[in-house]
């Protein structure tokens, strides 16, 4: 059973009590009007339904809160007070400390409970909630187990309810007098969910790329030709006989000199879009209309 602050679950609540804001009323003891302290929240469960008052008990036991369930309490519009049902100062004492950073768990709410169950309550009711049942637990006319008088109920975790006990967490009519009535209507809110996620990276492709360089290589030719004076008697001058005359050229050749180099390409930028869209939706809601039955009786309506 999960509790939600009042204002949490319903941030506009004042406006279905007239204006009026529960929380900080002054808090009282039935019959003796001695303050207790004030309210400073209010509890609803997963419906709304009102099911703790937290109570600042400052003027019994300076900075101490406690829970007190809706069905101890009386809340009388008309002088913003609110008047508790058999809470002593001894209750007060026992009941544990609220804390709103604490989780409210079914342990903790026992303890709440034990603090304000009183046996009388459960005269007479059916206890087939309780666990185990007690086997001096007597039946109804109709067969039904209830508690035996003077013990209350051991309730189990699993299913118990709030409904199973009235005395703590029901709203009866001598105590609370103000009929409302209540519609619900569509709140529309949003929230960011991841819906994916892109992983932007790079990684090393090889290839093999040609290239073509035109090289020069150089030869010696030798040619043997017969001049146009052959045989033509020379003078000793001009034969010059010479032993061991060479002569010497030099050969080059080139050869490809290739290096690879690295330059930049491109660029890749990353970004996000935002797009935006209208999503409607619909969904039944409903309203509480007064229903009067006056018989023949004359009714004002204002």
């Amino acid at each position: 059973m999960v509790l939600y602050k009042l204002e949490d679950f319903e941030p506009s609540y004042q406006e279905s009590f007239d204006g009026h804001d529960i929380k900080g009323q002054g808090v009282y003891t039935q019959g003796t009007d001695e303050k207790v302290g004030t309210v400073s929240d209010v509890l609803v469960d997963e419906e709304g339904h009102f099911r703790y008052l937290v109570v600042d008990l400052g003027f019994w036991i300076f900075g101490k809160k406690v829970l007190l369930p809706i069905g101890r309490a009386r809340i009388d519009y008309n002088t913003d007070r609110v008047y508790t049902i058999g809470l002593t100062r001894e209750q007060a004492e026992d009941l544990p400390e609220f804390d709103e950073r604490q989780t409210l768990d079914y342990d903790y709410e026992e303890r709440v409970r034990g603090v304000y169950r009183q046996p009388t309550d459960y005269n007479n009711l059916p206890v087939e909630a309780a666990t185990p049942l007690d086997p001096l637990a007597g039946l109804d006319p109709l067969g039904t187990p209830v508690a035996p008088l003077g013990t209350t109920p051991t309730y189990a975790r699993d299913s118990y309810t709030y409904e199973n006990e009235p005395a703590l967490y029901g709203l009866n009519e001598q105590d609370h007098q103000t009929l409302r009535l209540y519609e619900e209507r569509l709140i529309a809110s949003k929230r960011r969910q991841k819906t994916g996620e892109v992983t932007i990276g790079k990684h090393i492709e090889t290839d093999t790329a040609r290239v073509a360089v035109p090289i020069e290589r150089e030869r010696v030719v030798i040619e043997r030709v017969t001049p146009a004076d052959a045989g033509t008697p020379v003078s000793g001058r001009e034969a010059d006989f010479r032993e061991g005359e060479v002569a010497r050229i030099e050969i080059h050749e080139e050869t490809p000199d290739i290096r690879k180099e690295a330059f930049l390409r491109e660029e890749v930028r990353v970004r996000k879009v935002v797009e935006q869209d209208t999503v409607e939706t619909q969904e039944t809601v409903r309203r509480e209309e007064l229903d009067v039955n006056s018989g023949n009786l004359p009714i004002e309506e204002r």
